[in-house]
Formats: C-alpha cells, sequence, structure tokens
C-alpha cells in the first residue's frame, strides 16, 4: 500500500516537472484527500475558432495530439501520465477498500462457469470460464454426444497481450472452418484469422481493419465481412475467398453517402445475403442469393431520410419492420420479385412498441414493449389471429430472445433476469407454451432476494411527463424504510434509443449491501416508453434527457429515498456526457459524480468531419457545421463549453487512450477545465487507460477491479467507508 502511494507520489513529480504542458497548482484546503499532492494542471495555449459568426476560446485544443490516431507528443502523454499518477496517489490510501470490494465482488461469480450449450446443424455450442481465468474458452461436441473439442482457447490467444477482445466469431455451414477476429489494442480495427477445425491448424489468411460480422457463403469458401476504412467507418463490404491471397478480395458494395455505415448479414433460413446500410436514422437494404454473391444486388427500399427498416426472408417473402408508417414501427411483408410493395402484416400501436422479430420455419416471434416492459410473442404464419405471448413474474425485469440459430426449431431459447433476479436461462416449448429452466446464475457467495425490495415509480419532470424508474435497496436499510433519506447512486443512458434494462447486477449489490439505494432513470433519449421517448431526448430536444435526471433525483428527495449531497451518480460514453451536463445544471445535488469515457466536448467533435463517428452522429445531435441553430443548441449544453465558476461535486473521470469512440482528449480536456473553473476543494480524478479503449481493460477481473475502485470512490466520498 505504502509503496503503491510513494511510487504515484513520485511518478507524479517527475511528470510534472518534466512537461511544459503542466502548470503548478496552488495549495488547497481540502479534507477529504491528501493536499500535499497537488493535481497536474494543463496549461492554457491560445486557440479560437469561429462558426455561424461566433467565436469560441479553447485553451486546451493542444491536448489533441495532431498525429491522432497516433499519440506521440509528449507534452500530452505527460499531461495524461501525471494525470494518472495523480490518480493512483490519491486512491492508494482507499486500496484496502478497492481490495474488499474486488474480493467480495469477485466472490459472487462462479469463476469456473460456462453457457448452455446450442444446437447449431450437427454440434452443440458453448464456452467456458476456468478458475481463475479472465477469458472464454469454446468449444463444440457432436449433438448428442458427450465427446467435447476445443475450437478457440480465449486465454492463449490473450497470453502476453495488454488488451486482448474477440469480435465476431462464425463456424461454416458444413463445420470445418471457424473464422474469428480479434482486437490487441482497443482501437477496435479487427484482424480476421481462419481455423481449420479438422487439423487444428491456421489458414494462412489474414483479413485486417475488419469491424463486422463474418459471413460464410458460396459453399463455405468465401467469407463475407465489413472493412473499416481510416476513419473507422465500415463503408466497404468485400468477400475474401479461402486460401486466396488478402490482395484477390473482392468488393461486393461500397457506401458512398457520409455518415453512412455497411454491414452484412444472413437470412435466418441462410438462403440471402443481406447488406444494410445506414445511419441512426434512414437505412437501405440489399439482398443477394448467399450462393452467388457476385450476381446484382436487388435494393429492398432506397433510402429515405427518417425511413428505418429491417428485413428477413421466408420462402419468396420478404419481412419489413419499419417505422415508414408508424413511430413505434410496424411489420409488412413483400413479394421478393416485387420488393417495394408492401403488405402491412402487423400495425403500429401507439401502446406497444415493436422492437424485433425472428423468422423460424414454422412460426416467427415479435419482440417490444408495453409500457416499458419487455414482450415476447410467437405468431404464425397461417393464423394472424394466433398470438401467444410469453408471460413473466415480476413487474421489473428483462427479458428477450437468446441464440437461436436455427431455422426449425422447435423450442426458442430465452433469457430472463430482474434487479434481484440472476440472469435465467430458459428454453420455450412452443407446442406446449412451457417454460424450462436451464440454467440460473450462480452466485458462490451466496444471494438471498427476500433481503432485497424493488419498487417502479414514476417521478415527474419539470415539463410535466412522468419518467420510470426502478428503484432497489435492502428491506432493512432504516433510512430507506423511514423515509428520511440516505445514500442513493443514481445511473442512467439516455441516447441512440438505447432502453436501459431493469437488469441483475452482482457488483451492485456492493453498494446497496452498504446502504446505498440504487436507481435506474429510464429517461428520455432512450426507448424504454416508445420511440417517441427517443425522439424526445435528441437533437433539439436533447436538454430534456438531463433535465429528466436531475428531476428523477430531486424527485427521490423529495420522496424521501434521499437528501441533496448524498446522491451518487454514473454513466458512459453518451451516459458520460449526460453526467457532464448534469454536474453542470445541479451540482448541489450530488456527492460524488464518476464519467467513464465521457462524450463531453460535444460541440468540437460534432465539427470535426474527420472523426471516425461524426457523420454518422449528426442525426443524433445535429450538423452545426451547416446549421446554425444546431451550433448554438450544442454549445448551450455541451459539457466543456458550459464548464462554469461553480462548485462541483467530487468526481472519477476515465478515458481510454485508443477509444475510437470518445478520444482521449475530451474526458482530458474537460479535466483540465474543471480544475481551473470549479470554486470547490472536491477532489477531481482522471485515469486513462493506456493500452485499452471505450470498454475499459479487457479480461473479466481486470475490468472487475476498475468497477471496485468506481465502487470505492463512490464510498469514499459519501462517507461510508467506516
Amino acid at each position: 500500500m505504502k509503496l503503491l502511494r510513494n511510487t504515484a507520489i513520485a511518478a507524479l513529480a517527475i511528470v510534472a516537472t518534466a512537461s511544459p504542458g503542466i502548470a503548478q497548482t496552488d495549495e488547497s484546503d481540502q479534507v477529504n484527500y491528501d493536499t500535499s499532492i497537488q493535481p497536474p494542471r494543463a496549461e492554457q495555449r491560445e486557440h479560437t475558432y469561429t462558426h455561424h459568426g461566433i467565436t469560441i476560446s479553447d485553451p486546451w485544443n493542444w491536448l489533441r495530439d495532431e498525429s491522432y490516431p497516433t499519440i506521440d507528443d509528449e507534452d500530452v502523454l505527460d499531461y495524461v501520465r501525471a494525470e494518472n499518477a495523480y490518480f493512483e496517489a490519491q486512491m492508494a490510501p482507499q486500496q484496502a477498500l478497492v481490495n474488499e470490494l474486488f474480493a467480495e465482488m469477485r466472490g459472487r461469480i462462479k469463476e469456473d462457469d460456462s453457457t448452455v450449450p446450442q444446437r447449431d446443424g450437427d454440434y452443440e455450442y458453448w464456452s467456458e470460464f476456468e478458475e481463475g481465468g479472465q477469458y472464454r474458452k469454446y468449444y463444440r461436441r457432436p449433438a448428442g454426444s458427450d465427446e467435447r473439442e476445443l475450437i478457440l482457447d480465449g486465454p492463449a490467444l490473450a497470453d502476453g497481450l495488454e488488451y486482448f477482445s474477440l469480435g465476431a466469431m462464425s463456424v461454416s455451414e458444413n463445420g470445418r472452418y471457424l473464422a474469428y477476429s480479434t482486437d490487441t489494442t482497443g482501437g477496435e480495427f479487427y484482424t480476421v484469422f481462419i481455423k481449420d477445425l479438422e487439423t487444428g491448424e491456421l489458414l494462412p489468411d489474414r483479413i485486417e481493419n475488419v469491424n463486422s460480422g463474418l459471413i460464410w457463403t458460396a459453399s463455405d469458401t468465401m467469407l463475407v465481412f465489413g472493412r473499416a476504412n481510416e476513419n473507422w467507418r465500415v463503408d466497404r463490404i468485400y468477400t475474401h475467398s479461402i486460401g486466396r491471397p488478402a490482395d484477390s478480395q473482392v468488393l461486393l458494395y461500397h457506401e458512398e453517402q457520409l455518415g453512412f455505415t455497411a454491414q452484412p448479414a444472413l437470412s435466418s433460413n441462410r438462403e440471402w445475403l443481406i447488406i444494410s446500410a445506414g445511419d441512426n436514422e434512414t437505412s437501405e437494404v440489399r439482398f443477394v442469393s448467399a450462393q452467388d454473391p457476385f450476381s446484382e444486388l436487388q435494393i429492398v427500399r432506397p433510402r429515405e431520410t427518417g425511413v428505418e427498416y429491417d428485413v428477413d426472408m421466408r420462402g419468396d417473402t420478404l419481412f419489413i419492420l419499419s417505422n415508414r408508417d408508424h413511430v413505434n414501427f410496424s411489420l409488412f411483408t413483400a413479394p421478393i420479385t416485387n420488393t417495394q410493395v408492401w403488405t402491412e402484416q402487423i400495425a403500429g400501436s401507439d401502446e406497444f412498441y415493436l422492437t424485433d422479430f425472428d423468422l423460424f420455419r414454422d412460426f416467427y416471434v415479435t419482440e417490444g414493449r408495453l409500457a416499458g416492459l419487455d414482450q415476447v410473442q410467437v405468431r404464425y404464419y397461417d393464423d394472424d389471429a394466433r398470438i401467444e405471448t410469453i408471460s413473466f413474474p415480476e413487474a421489473s425485469y428483462s427479458a428477450g430472445l437468446g441464440n437461436n440459430p436455427e431455422w426449425a426449431m422447435d423450442r426458442l431459447r430465452l433469457s430472463y433476469e430482474s434487479p434481484i433476479t440472476p440472469d435465467t436461462v430458459y428454453d420455450y416449448h412452443v407446442a406446449s407454451q412451457e417454460l424450462e429452466t436451464l440454467k440460473v446464475q450462480e452466485i458462490p457467495s451466496g444471494f438471498d432476494p427476500s433481503l432485497y425490495t424493488v419498487e417502479r415509480l414514476e417521478i415527474r419532470a419539470r415539463d410535466g411527463t412522468m419518467v420510470p424508474t426502478t428503484l432497489v435497496y435492502r428491506t432493512d436499510r432504516d433510512a430507506i424504510n423511514e423515509r428520511t433519506g440516505g445514500a442513493l447512486h443514481m445511473y442512467a443512458y439516455g441516447a441512440y434509443g438505447f432502453a436501459y434494462p431493469p437488469n441483475f447486477s452482482t457488483t451492485r449489490f456492493s453498494l446497496i449491501d452498504r446502504g446505498v439505494a440504487y436507481a435506474i432513470a429510464h429517461i428520455r433519449g432512450g426507448d424504454d416508453l416508445g420511440r417517441n421517448w427517443y425522439l424526445q431526448g435528441k437533437m433539439e430536444e436533447r436538454t430534456n434527457t438531463f433535465n429528466d435526471f436531475v428531476d428523477v433525483g430531486r424527485g427521490l428527495i423529495e420522496l424521501g429515498y434521499t437528501s441533496e449531497g448524498m446522491i451518487s451518480a454514473s454513466g458512459g460514453s453518451a451516459g458520460g456526457e449526460l453526467m457532464g451536463a448534469v454536474v453542470n445544471q445541479a451540482p448541489e445535488l450530488y456527492g460524488a459524480v464518476v464519467a467513464h469515457v465521457p462524450f463531453v466536448d460535444v460541440l468540437n467533435t460534432m465539427l470535426d468531419d474527420t472523426l471516425p463517428l461524426t457523420p454518422g452522429e449528426w442525426p443524433e445531435w445535429g450538423n452545426p457545421i451547416e446549421s446554425k441553430a444546431a451550433f448554438t443548441h450544442i454549445l448551450s449544453y455541451s459539457p466543456y463549453d458550459q464548464v462554469s465558476r461553480q462548485d462541483y461535486p467530487p468526481m472519477l473521470v476515465t478515458a481510454g487512450l485508443n477509444d475510437p469512440r470518445v478520444t482521449y482528449w475530451e474526458p482530458a480536456k474537460w479535466v483540465a477545465k474543471l480544475r481551473e473553473y470549479r470554486t470547490d476543494d472536491n477532489i477531481l480524478l482522471l485515469k486513462t487507460n493506456m493500452g485499452a479503449g471505450h470498454g475499459g481493460r479487457s479480461g473479466r477481473f481486470e475490468g472487475l477491479r476498475e468497477t471496485a475502485e468506481e465502487a470505492a470512490f463512490i464510498l469514499w466520498q459519501l462517507g461510508l467507508t467506516e
């Protein structure tokens, strides 16, 4: 412990004095962290830019390395290292708590765990963790046999690497070849390898810069994949024939519209190769025979701004899920020979939000949400009125289809969980309409759901909208039972139409068991209550997302669940943007805030069309290059731009040096500006993973330790470490 702290201090001293980009700070009267160790301060270097007649000063612009994606500017690296050293120094006294939390979080994990085998063709496939293993091993066995075969060894592939991520995996239809992709930097440029499962040898084939699924076509002689360009955008779909050199790959499709990306898929009956292109609000789909991918691609419907659709096939019929006629989506059919003549199969509904569908030989399945709760329904091709809704027992839960790879299924693999129900795997027997429990997530250290209470509340936002909130707490937690306030943690995402589910989390109970209630705010920007719920939190209505989160916090205070200053909050990526916005708006509410890889420099990022995601993000946030209204609106809430001279709560911020989604300089610039502007003495920490990307460190226990650090920071700042 002492050695770690001294090492961090020494590193900080070396970096802070060596770099011209780091200014020295003044003494502080702060009492909740070691004030003898001064945080690094990034110097201000004059930089301005002007758009639409508005001039913006950005004196920390230099933290963006001009060589990006290569990051070799020593001033930049010195500052990031100094922040890391400061993080280590300040967290060193909390290492005993981190270790305690890590041990109990790890104790809730069944280390030698495995997935439930699922049949696909002649084999059953599953994966396993070995005790102490960071990565999975992947197995198969002939259907009905106990003879297991290791087809991919994750620990061996990751051996000696600082970072390892397995991307796509795909076994050929004949079972002989395994294609898989790996990323060893966190930059999400994957390399594809092909393994001959008969010999166990890797083929010499290598495919670089892939970021898509891997589709076998042409009788298992060819792979179809999406390649990422230098800006990390998948705009080209290629074919690769086994045994051929990389330069013989054939371009199958090129997406020319800036902001659109392309992805390949296979129809459920595996007869058609489907190529989808689109951005966050518009899509266009083409298809071709999987046995003859070089024949002419057939378009389903030309792109029309604001119209989204997904496609699958059965026989000579297309099934099309689209928002063309209703914001909550409808399901249509069309002849493959006349794809633009759509017939309504399931009408759109104001109450029921149709989110997905899956085709099988004898029936099909729709998924959606009713009043914010997941619904799974079995339907029949020959009887439109026959609808079998699979029932689930709790008032707040997350449920959906699992892996169902075969066309002729008579049972469906389902997953189910709730805030107090561990992940449960079912088979739903279609003929008998019965659920068979295959596996319930095991908690080795023990778990008693009766110790916890789950509530689903509706809390009024400032514009009168009722915001659903899932709340979990210890039933015996005196402060909660007496409605006198207490520590409470809030989490939300609120973007891209992603509904954060009321799920089960083993790590969450390290806070709950210490008396911290846990609230998931289902705020606008997600699509929890339907597509309009999402639309009310994007573009010019983006600030509804931030207001909802703040108002839910205030509502929980009014209801007596917590009190001002005893709320901790966390969010990542766009949820990190949320954290930045709410601490600008209502810093007094929070006793601790954790922002993971936060998207906080929104205006600068949306002005830079060379960045990987920017053009595709304009439908979500607006295009400030072309629109003054978008420019001024983004400027009005962009967390980095709106940092002001006020008190801020204690904060922990994380970043990934190789992150292609939220570039490292966004959190770095934000923290630098916060250090300059804040008027409080609260702790502010920045931790940058130097060899990882958007998801943090790889390996299940490395990631778990970072979760333990976050929980320790929250408990420390809320005064709950005794």
